[in-house]
């Protein structure tokens, strides 16, 4: 597995890693990876568009999926805005993110797909949108490495009725 899309993008320099050089918990200290990516803006609740290196690409946050808030085909669904902020509050334009792949590198849609972890101080933001309620566990099997981890932190929100467990009562609910 790849610690960039340097592989995927056709581009050159590029750092190899394993998921597990990322401890998927907040508190783990993971600034020592270096930055891979560029936020330019947060699409929705789990896709954001980065610069690699020059190159835009479009990333969906693995193992999970929030709420629907800009999907044209599909209505907003509960508490797929307050998703998409929350993501905008800690994925700012211009924050340097390190983009981690797991098996599959692309999805049916070609957007990249990664695992993140903000620069600045290790957070790893899919993990966190899980645990506060913003997000539920979405596994597309082979990409699941971080499946125990993630599962545990969606129970955690559940027991918790963090975000939208209490707000809508679980994912996928049409706004009224």
């Amino acid at each position: 597995m790849v610690v960039c899309v340097g592989a995927v993008a056709g581009l050159s320099a590029c750092s190899v890693s394993q998921p597990a050089d990322v401890a998927p918990s907040a508190e783990a200290a993971q600034s020592d990876l270096a930055p891979n990516a560029v936020v330019e803006r947060v699409v929705d609740g789990d896709t954001i568009i980065v610069d690699f290196d020059g190159t835009r690409e479009r990333v969906r946050l693995l193992g999970i999926d929030t709420p629907e808030s800009v999907a044209q085909n599909r209505p907003d669904q509960c508490f797929g805005e307050e998703a998409s902020t929350y993501l905008k509050h800690l994925l700012p334009q211009g924050a340097q993110v390190t983009l981690i792949r797991d098996v599959e590198a692309r999805d049916q849609y070609d957007r990249l797909l990664a695992y993140v972890v903000r620069s600045s101080d290790g957070l790893f933001v899919n993990l966190d949108l899980l645990e506060r309620g913003y997000a539920g566990i979405l596994i597309y099997e082979p990409n699941s490495y971080y499946r125990k981890s993630f599962e545990a932190a969606e129970r955690s929100a559940v027991n918790a009725g963090a975000g939208l467990w209490s707000a809508c009562g679980g994912p996928d609910v049409p706004l009224e």
